[in-house]
């Protein structure tokens, strides 16, 4: 067991349980910030979540799970931040402690709709914490699968190698394989897109098209990725690799992907607001479409964002917009 700093996980959902799932196999004392206090009861009684993941086992013995965000991260050196980036803005505004000496690892896969920025932008900016400090856990990886201890990969991205490293070795288990990256950006910006990729994967689906054409929309989603993020922060990167095609691919495939299951509801004839009711989850790709779309500015040519900006936020026809999409993509 490593215990050399102390970490705290921040949010509560799948993503939340499965990382105290992985750092529980290193450390010995963990800090852990779920909303309700009602949820924390229960996980102190049950050993379980009962809202995410409830087949994981919680270590309690390891664990202090607590619904004031104050004292959790004033007890913690390392913040890993899993609240979803539609309500990011709000549970910061709780924060009444000074973290701009804290060090900042983020797996969030979206926007913050507030400032338009990724999140460790966002954290820069608005909390004056220095690059060095700022980090981005990125996949291919399911929660769903971790809790299952299936093989699964993670890319600890950060500016200061030896904070990625540290990181990668309190993750890292028997079923958990990590690699590190300095393209803290590009690779939080792929984990924002993949999502949006994945809705559209979802839309196909729902409209009936095959697989021919999901491959398609694939390699041309990989390609609009590169476009976008070379734009948004040029450096050298390889788009192949896992953090960026990995992520996108499982996100735009799984079964367990929240995203690629609101866009097939969506291809169905469900509306959003239906969609997103009967889910009862959060599909980061949807807040993240209307994010991009607007931060591209048609600076560069993004056909599938486009298309699922029109049918999510311009209510235009799923089947009619496809059928426009088909005729730009190769």
């Amino acid at each position: 067991m490593k215990n050399a700093v102390r970490f705290a996980v921040i949010g509560g959902g799948s993503w939340g349980t499965a990382i105290v799932k992985m750092l529980c196999e290193n450390v010995t004392e963990l800090n852990w910030y779920v909303r309700t206090p009602e949820t924390v009861a229960y996980i102190k009684h049950h050993k379980h979540n009962p809202n995410y993941l409830s087949s994981v086992e919680l270590h309690n013995n390891q664990i202090n799970v607590s619904s004031d965000i104050n004292d959790i991260v004033a007890n913690s050196d390392y913040l890993i931040f899993v609240i979803p980036s539609a309500f990011l803005h709000s549970e910061l505004q709780k924060l009444t402690v000074d973290i701009s000496e804290k060090i900042i690892f983020s797996a969030i896969k979206g926007i913050v709709p507030e400032s338009s920025l990724i999140v460790g932008e966002h954290f820069h900016k608005h909390y004056n914490i220095p690059y060095k400090n700022i980090g981005v856990i990125s996949g291919p990886c399911h929660a769903e699968e971790v809790a299952l201890e299936k093989l699964s990969y993670l890319t600890i991205a950060c500016c200061d190698k030896d904070k990625a490293c540290m990181l990668a070795t309190h993750l890292k288990s028997d079923y958990i394989n990590c690699k590190t990256s300095d393209d803290i950006i590009g690779t939080e910006y792929a984990a924002v897109l993949k999502n949006i990729y994945s809705i559209a994967a979802g839309i196909a689906h729902g409209l009936g098209y095959g697989d021919n054409f999901q491959s398609v929309l694939m390699s041309n989603a990989i390609r609009e990725m590169k476009r976008f993020i070379k734009r948004r922060h040029k450096m050298k990167r390889n788009i192949n690799n896992s953090a960026y095609l990995g992520d996108l691919l499982v996100t735009g495939y799984s079964i367990f992907s929240r995203n690629r299951m609101f866009g097939n509801m969506i291809g169905k004839g469900y509306t959003v607001k239906s969609a997103i009711m009967e889910m009862n989850m959060i599909a980061e790709g949807y807040y993240a479409t209307k994010s991009a779309f607007k931060l591209n500015n048609n600076e560069t040519r993004t056909p599938i964002i486009d298309a699922v900006y029109a049918i999510l936020y311009e209510n235009k026809n799923p089947k009619k917009v496809f059928k426009k999409l088909t005729e730009q993509l190769d």
